[in-house]
């Protein structure tokens, strides 16, 4: 019982990490594409970093690397590490049903392969 709790930190990982690439690009694509005046790119930057909700993604990957350095005082970096392959799954999925991206077959034939490679190494 207590390895499984010890995955959670690996879990608690991928969610945060998931969280904080949905929210960003939730929030940027609400503020438009990048402006080409210089002075104009400044002022769209700050705007970017006191939005609270991209606050909250920087809090997460903050919350990520902590959950990470927890999963390395149990687990050793060759069997962990495979784990966060598993963001690029979560996020094309979510990306897809929250944020409407397509999901194309590449994208799909791709995801399965990450999902088979994490198999295979987390059994290696």
């Amino acid at each position: 019982m207590s390895r499984l709790l010890d995955y959670l930190y690996i879990l608690a990982t991928i969610f945060f990490t998931v969280y904080g690439q949905l929210i960003l690009k939730w929030r940027i694509s609400k503020f438009g594409p990048l402006p080409m005046d210089t002075f104009e790119k400044i002022k769209f930057v700050l705007a970017l970093l006191f939005d609270p909700a991209i606050f909250s993604g920087f809090a997460a990957a903050f919350l990520a690397s902590l959950a990470w350095m927890a999963a390395m005082t149990k687990f050793d970096l060759s069997h962990a590490y495979p784990f966060m392959s598993l963001n690029f799954v979560v996020v094309l999925f979510l990306s897809g049903w929250l944020l409407n991206e397509p999901i194309t077959l590449q994208k799909a034939l791709g995801v399965a392969l990450i999902v088979t490679g994490t198999i295979v190494a987390a059994r290696g």
